[in-house]
């Protein structure tokens, strides 16, 4: 079977099912996954940009369209023939005693991609490249847009507290946060990050944005002479890790959902997850006449409109939500009312009628009608183990050549997505001065296994055989779009050794992702932490050096690096001890020696910042 991605605009909704038919109506006669050749792909894109606002369908023109959408050779091998048996016991090379085998292919396993890979000498992201190792060593350093030295320092950003703008469009708790920046400015915090939410500013009705808490929110932050980045918050807050507060989707959109529930991601049990839009969804006229693309481009648009004196001086960074808490991805793993417990597998969610929709059309496109029913049925549900389930399992369905179909199409459509909220976000605030931003999910369970199912029901298409980054990579660097990635501060060594967990290794493949895509990366900490041990690992991999790398060489560092999250437990006497040398560190870009040592170097610091800290910590503690 060949592979293919496809395509971002004719998969995207089932209303262009009958050109995808069309385009690809030998399919049933080969027997073979339908690609679309440049002349095909242009088709498609005139029939979609007719659709879209003036502003995206410029920026849609201005990408060359061998850039703009990976392509596919129709001469590409099948797909069985890539997946070779790994040479015996290479997982074994593990960073500690108690690592379970983890998915770094050997330099002999070779991968071929249906997406462009970025090289320093191939700038029209040629999809017939030579065939690269999912780790392979990189040997001289790319620049980016971004680029500093190897040795150059990491900004530390902050991000500020959920519900820092109440209901009523006033800023919480302004005596504690007052406190709290002037105490960050001390410790030589570069800014904070902010949630900007869909559900507060556009909350009665469309087009009717209040911006006037954030105003007032960005004019402190300002006054203490720090930073901001903004999130482009089109999720809902409350059920994901950490979620403190509940804050919904704007009270029209609820009304709409409520009567269109097939608006809502759905697993195959029929339950509704309400944290973000359906992107089946994406290009119909859904929301009062409007598609979903369409409100997120104007509230994009109303926010660059009244932010535009700030945007490049303090607003430095826009970070484009594109699902679940602002992540790339599904919401495979709810955490409220239980449904989901770590480590479990999560579900796959393409059970709204929009998705089997269009699953249904590409089935038909390459005369499989049968595979266009819905997801796997023997995948398990949220909480079970790769080896419970017969699809996950070692040797499982993931490997057959439905499996293979079925991860391609929902992979597939959640990058035609991404494509489609970055190329709208670039056109926005093109010449503005800040900087786009996308985050993705670091789903490190079962990352030892073969089949990666946790990442599979998430929609990265990630296997011990295929690399599942290197395509979201490439998608952002043709937008010129940092790649924000979690889980910076996790070892190995502290994970579950049933779960299967490689962070380390997880950060080391999407850093090379990134390093081909020539993408700059940002990170963040998945979980709070405030221990030494934490601070250790997160200035190591701010340095993004390939920890299985014996030359150890020397690549640019993170662009930024944001601490989850500012609140009162930050503040206490011990964290503040060491969270202070840990900011200095970071933007002096210096290699972590002895925590001992580096607190002597940065006495004068923490001393100068622990009354800050302690008032911001009472003013916290008494609101």
């Amino acid at each position: 079977m060949a592979l293919v991605l496809p395509s971002p605009i004719g998969s995207i909704q089932s209303s262009f099912c009958g050109s995808a038919n069309e385009l690809n109506k030998d399919a049933s006669k080969t027997g073979s996954f339908p690609c679309f050749d440049r002349t095909e792909i242009c088709q498609v894109r005139c029939i979609f940009q007719s659709k879209l606002p003036a502003d995206v369908s410029q920026a849609l023109h201005r990408h060359p369209t061998s850039s703009d959408f990976p392509l596919v050779s129709r001469n590409t091998p099948p797909r069985t023939s890539l997946c070779t048996p790994a040479p015996e016991k290479w997982w074994k090379r593990s960073s500690h005693p108690q690592s379970k085998p983890y998915a770094s292919p050997p330099q002999e396993l070779v991968t071929q991609n249906a997406f462009p890979s970025a090289s320093a000498n191939d700038a029209q992201h040629d999809c017939c490249s030579s065939p690269t190792s999912v780790l392979e060593k990189e040997h001289s350093s790319l620049e980016t847009n971004t680029s500093v030295s190897a040795s150059g320092g990491v900004p530390v950003y902050v991000m500020l507290p959920l519900d820092s703008v109440t209901f009523n469009n006033t800023v919480n708790r302004r005596r504690a946060l007052n406190a709290s920046l002037l105490a960050l400015k001390s410790a030589g915090v570069a800014g904070v990050m902010m949630d900007v939410w869909w559900g507060l500013v556009e909350r009665d009705e469309p087009g009717k944005y209040t911006w006037s808490g954030y105003k007032e929110l960005m004019d402190i932050i300002k006054s203490h002479g720090l930073k901001i980045q903004a999130v482009m918050s089109f999720h809902q807050c409350g059920g994901n890790v950490g979620d403190s507060c509940f804050i919904p989707l704007p009270k029209w959109v609820v009304e709409e959902t409520n009567r269109n529930p097939d608006l809502a991601y759905t697993d195959k049990q029929g339950r509704r997850n309400y944290e973000y839009l359906s992107l089946g969804c994406d290009t119909l006229p859904v929301l009062k006449g409007k598609t979903p693309v369409q409100a997120y481009a104007d509230y994009m648009r109303s926010f660059r409109d009244t932010f535009r004196d700030l945007l490049g001086e303090t607003i430095v960074e826009i970070q484009v939500g594109m699902g679940p808490a602002g992540e790339l991805r599904y919401p495979s793993y709810p955490e409220s009312n239980g449904t989901w417990r770590f480590p479990g597998i999560g579900e796959f969610q393409c059970y709204d009628k929009y998705m089997l929709a269009n699953l249904r059309a590409a089935a038909v496109a390459i005369g499989k009608r049968e595979w266009g029913h819905g997801g796997p049925c023997d995948a398990g549900h949220y909480n079970n183990f790769p080896e419970e389930t017969n699809f996950f399992r070692r040797d499982g369905g993931w490997k057959s050549a439905y499996g293979e179909f079925f991860l391609d199409w929902y992979s597939g459509i959640l990058l035609a997505h991404g494509e489609l909220i970055l190329t709208t976000a670039e056109s926005i605030f093109r010449n503005t001065g800040a900087k786009l931003s996308g985050k993705v999910s670091g789903i490190h369970w079962h990352y030892g296994t073969r089949s990666h199912a946790s990442e599979l029901t998430a929609g990265y298409y990630n296997t011990r055989f295929r690399d599942g980054y290197l395509p979201i990579a490439s998608m952002f660097g043709r937008h010129g779009i940092i790649l924000n990635f979690t889980c910076i501060e996790m070892r190995d060594s502290e994970q579950p050794p049933e779960a299967r967990c490689s962070p380390e290794n997880l950060i080391s493949q999407v850093v090379l992702a990134a390093r081909k895509a020539r993408v700059p990366v940002a990170g963040e900490n998945a979980l709070p932490r405030y221990d030494e041990t934490a601070y250790k690992q997160i200035v190591k991999n701010s340095r993004l050096r390939n920890h299985n790398d014996p030359q150890n060489a020397a690549f640019e560092p993170m662009c930024a690096f944001t601490f989850l999250r500012l609140n009162q437990v930050l503040f206490h006497n011990d964290n503040w001890r060491l969270f202070v040398p840990f900011v200095r560190q970071m933007a002096e870009g210096r290699i972590f020696n002895g925590w001992e040592e580096e607190r002597r170097a940065t006495e004068l610091f923490v001393h100068a910042a622990r009354p800050l800290g302690q008032e911001a910590a009472a003013a916290l503690a008494h609101n």
